[in-house]
């Protein structure tokens, strides 16, 4: 009879505990955490509403003076306005396309449209831009728009986790674009080509716009740790799909976009450089993931498995995600969720309370 014990060998030990899942099964039925993200979305909005009308609040015609801004910029820089301007003529479909898909959602559709809102308000600047730079008449801008709209955009993807993690890449994307343009127009661009660029109402026109991205991006990561939190193993698949696949909205439709992208790209404004470095990881690090090869080798490694009632629940995570600082950071939006219901009143009628979805 042989002597060898499997239950003592060192190498089944070690893969054994290879496997072991870094956090344990979660608590919550699919029901209860549907439940937590959507009271946690709601109280995002309602705080994010507050917060944004007493320090976002400004006018796109009245609060620059479209008179000083410059009428002899370079016809690079005049492309970068008119790409913006073109990028931004498909808010309606931005808005009603992905509106369609989180509908049920009051906060996230609430949210929704509110960030329509603000999105108007960057279409109108950037047309602004493009009017009184001259470089083109009026009735060209007219024809323009009206050959962009004459177009209509779809979702990349028609599911509402899938398109959380879209949000979050692309609002990001787009904030890093409007703050190295406003490097340009403060005349601090490294590229010669751009030394003479200096126009302080679009130093001022690319700032504020930048400032709303950065809001939407984080309002996006903090739904998107939502989803991370609760449903970890769909969260990362989704996240991967949406990198691999990732393209900037309109791209395909708008006429010269090539050029467009081209000029972007030599002028430091947005490229593969800034694309990989301060769009993904940057967003990858404020998630918790440590970069895209952890990510591709934690989703293999993820299981789900059914319980007893069948419903499908994750049994590992990967290494390479800081779910202990992801749990934190959810914490922290309730608490501020919480501060914002204490000063409304809405804790002593419907609280929004935390709720753990492992020991």
């Amino acid at each position: 009879m042989s002597s060898f014990n499997p239950e003592f060998d060192p190498e089944i030990i070690k893969e054994i505990e290879e496997q072991r899942p870094k956090i344990p099964v979660g608590l919550l039925s699919r029901a209860e955490k549907d439940r937590l993200i959507e009271r946690g979305f709601l109280g995002l909005y309602r705080w994010y509403v507050a917060k944004s009308q007493v320090q976002r609040n400004w006018n796109p015609d009245k609060d620059f003076d479209w008179r000083a801004f410059r009428r002899d910029h370079t016809p690079e820089v005049n492309t970068i306005l008119e790409g913006f301007f073109a990028v931004e003529q498909f808010v309606p479909d931005y808005v009603t396309k992905l509106l369609l898909v989180i509908r049920k959602s009051h906060g996230r559709s609430h949210f929704h449209i509110r960030w329509g809102s603000e999105e108007e308000k960057h279409a109108d600047l950037w047309y602004n831009t493009v009017l009184f730079s001259q470089y083109r008449s009026p009735e060209w801008l007219k024809d323009y728009m009206g050959q962009l709209r004459g177009q209509e955009w779809n979702l990349p993807w028609d599911d509402p986790m899938h398109m959380i993690f879209y949000t979050v890449f692309q609002e990001r994307a787009t904030q890093v674009n409007y703050l190295n343009t406003a490097v340009i127009a403060r005349g601090k661009s490294e590229n010669p080509l751009y030394a003479n660029s200096a126009d302080p109402v679009l130093a001022l026109a690319s700032s504020k716009i930048a400032a709303d991205e950065a809001a939407h991006y984080n309002f996006f990561l903090e739904g998107a740790r939502l989803f991370l939190y609760y449903y970890p193993a769909e969260s990362l698949q989704a996240m991967a799909d949406v990198i691999n696949h990732f393209t900037m909205p309109a791209g395909s439709l708008i006429p010269n976009y090539d050029r467009f992208a081209e000029v972007v790209w030599r002028a430091g404004v947005y490229g593969p450089r800034e694309h990989s470095r301060d769009v993904v990881q940057a967003a990858l690090n404020n998630l918790g993931v440590s970069g895209r090869r952890a990510l591709e080798v934690g989703i293999k490694r993820s299981r789900l498995v059914p319980d007893e009632n069948g419903n499908l629940r994750e049994t590992a995570i990967f290494d390479g995600l800081d779910f202990l600082t992801i749990q934190e950071k959810v914490q922290r939006i309730f608490k501020v969720i919480e501060t914002h219901e204490k000063e409304v009143g809405f804790s002593e009628v419907d609280p929004t309370i935390f709720v753990p979805n492992y020991l």
